[in-house]
């Protein structure tokens, strides 16, 4: 159990505030999630080099026009992604096995890649990420059941630190031929949400984080980096999902620098380290404003 006890305390309260303020907002959460998908579109798919901005993105899942053109390729990819997001968080009381994964991935290159979309690299194809070659073909589905049975075996650990080992592993196997790294953060947020959490979104601004966490697990065996981009990421997503529940006013951070008259930079920081209650809305940080009076924790 790597996430430090701090942080494990801080999810635990704040899931038990989550779940005290829930009863009868069930249609709040419902938009809360709605509105997140462009969002967690935009910034998966940035993450795989899409060259789509968040507001195009936005426009192609309403089907409105983009100003410039764009690869049809990309169109598929931004609404395939949408579809897929939006099946987890309402089948999210289905098993989670290799039958689901090969569905969503289906899902995810329908009408991108017939050819390859939902099924395992068969023989002779291979693939790598950077220097990583995957492993070879005819021991995709072997190892991808071991990966499932070690995960729901596990009752000990911590269950960010568990989730991020499973996406390790997950991304190290590799087990398709496109389309990995979003299956990969859809199944995060699926097991999240099988345990009564939140989704997350893992942003493109942190995308060298989140690529170092890979570089250290195989480099070295060490979780830990990816353990703190989850755990950061789930903080967020709480953070804001509390602050809406409660009925906060929400405020973007700035102000609430001005108000505290704390340097911005100072108060950014403490948001992207979550020692605050802040999350992003369109890339944008802000706060509930009924936390204003607060001073900021002594370390900050």
């Amino acid at each position: 159990m790597s996430t430090t006890t701090p942080f494990r305390d801080r999810i635990q309260n704040l899931k038990q505030k989550y779940e005290q303020l829930k009863p009868e907002k069930e249609s709040l959460l419902q938009l809360l999630d709605e509105a997140e998908i462009t969002e967690a579109v935009y910034n998966s798919n940035a993450i795989e080099n899409s060259t789509l901005t968040l507001k195009e993105t936005e426009r192609i899942l309403l089907e409105m026009e983009v100003s410039r053109d764009v690869s049809l390729r990309e169109v598929f990819e931004a609404k395939n992604l949408a579809r897929v997001m939006e099946f987890i968080h309402n089948k999210k009381n289905r098993e989670l096995n290799v039958k689901l994964i090969l569905f969503l991935h289906q899902m995810l290159l329908g009408n991108i890649d017939d050819k390859i979309a939902g099924r395992f690299r068969q023989k002779g194809e291979y693939v790598r990420v950077g220097t990583h070659v995957a492993p070879a073909p005819e021991h995709l589905e072997r190892m991808i059941e071991e990966l499932f049975i070690e995960y729901s075996s596990d009752f000990g650990t911590f269950f960010v630190d568990k989730i991020a080992l499973f996406h390790l592993n997950f991304e190290t196997i590799h087990p398709f031929n496109d389309g990995n790294g979003r299956i990969g953060r859809i199944l995060i947020n699926y097991q999240l949400q099988q345990l009564g959490f939140p989704a997350l979104i893992i942003r493109d601004k942190e995308k060298q984080e989140y690529y170092r966490g890979f570089h250290e697990y195989r480099d070295a065996q060490n979780t830990k980096p990816m353990e703190k981009v989850l755990v950061l990421a789930l903080t967020e997503s709480l953070h804001k999902r509390v602050a809406y529940l409660r009925g906060d006013k929400i405020i973007p951070l700035v102000d609430y620098a001005k108000n505290l008259n704390k340097p911005t930079p100072t108060i950014l920081n403490a948001a992207l380290r979550q020692t605050i209650p802040a999350f992003r809305e369109k890339g944008v940080w802000k706060i509930g404003f009924d936390i204003i009076h607060q001073p900021l924790p002594e370390n900050e």
